[in-house]
């Protein structure tokens, strides 16, 4: 059976590390804060911030929470992210998104200040994770599937890594951030032929295709860590499920994240350590 990967021991070492860097801003006269940004009520959005909140209370963060309704107009919107971008207060913005239709989500990302883009979605943060030279921030899911494997010991430098997805979020930029690592990377997608066979070759397995259950026997060999960064609600099973289908993987591969459990319970985690990290800079 396969070895599984569990992120809450890579939370709680990220966590312990911010903590500790967060008291040391906080003697120096700084209280790192991170303001959420929020549209809305989207279920999946307030489920995530309120486990942003309780990261931040575990590790000394603190929050400045901005919530508008969804039918907010857009000159209001773009005024509340200017005041924050300005406000020396805050370090870190999480902006949710989709936006709702009369946003300009584009102009929302390339508004928000790199320096305060905790979560990776302006271009200037992107092109950091494609240059290895961080002006902002990587996404945090992308960090956070890195995370995995530096605190398991799983060695990059050579083996052959394989991504299936090319998301913004997590597919290319975890892809760059693997080849930084020196792997040898392939990225995978809806039009990659004969993509099982690619996937079996890999050593380092990341699956990102938004696609519930959809990678199976066929893409796995024994020897392979795999990294499931997909979630939903399988409505069938009752039960969250990741892109891996876990009953065929866990008796072929040698190591694999649980979903759920595995790299979404570390975002939150890699996100308070980019405040503080935000903080730090801003001392500079």
């Amino acid at each position: 059976m396969a070895e599984l990967l569990k992120g809450a021991a890579v939370a709680a070492a990220l966590d312990k590390k911010t903590t500790a860097a967060v008291a040391t801003l906080r003697s120096k006269g700084v209280d790192a804060t991170l303001a959420i940004l929020r549209v809305g009520e989207r279920a999946d959005d307030v489920s995530y911030e309120r486990g942003a909140i309780k990261r931040c209370s575990q590790t000394g963060i603190r929050v400045k929470q901005v919530t508008l309704p969804r039918d907010v107009q857009s000159h209001v919107f773009f005024s509340t992210l200017d005041s924050l971008n300005h406000d020396d207060a805050v370090h870190g913005i999480l902006m949710f998104r989709p936006l709702p239709g009369q946003i300009d989500e584009d102009q929302a990302r390339q508004r928000l200040f790199f320096e305060k883009d905790v979560d990776g979605s302006t271009d200037p943060s992107l092109a950091g994770v494609f240059t290895g030279v961080y002006q902002g921030f990587p996404p945090c899911t992308a960090q956070a599937a890195i995370e995995m494997l530096d605190y398991y010991q799983i060695p990059c430098e050579g083996k052959r890594a394989v991504v299936i997805g090319r998301s913004l979020v997590i597919g290319r930029p975890v892809s760059m951030m693997l080849l930084q690592k020196n792997a040898t990377v392939t990225i995978c997608h809806t039009r990659t032929q004969n993509i099982c066979d690619i996937a079996r070759e890999a050593d380092i397995l990341i699956t990102c295709t938004g696609k519930m259950e959809s990678i199976g026997k066929d893409y796995l060999r024994k020897g392979q860590t795999v990294i499931d960064v997909g979630i939903g609600w399988n409505e069938e099973k009752g039960k969250l499920c990741g892109d891996v289908r876990w009953e065929e993987a866990v008796d072929i591969v040698d190591r694999i994240t649980p979903v759920p459990g595995g790299v979404g319970s570390v975002t939150t985690s890699v996100l308070m350590s980019h405040v503080a990290k935000a903080a730090e800079r801003m001392m500079r």
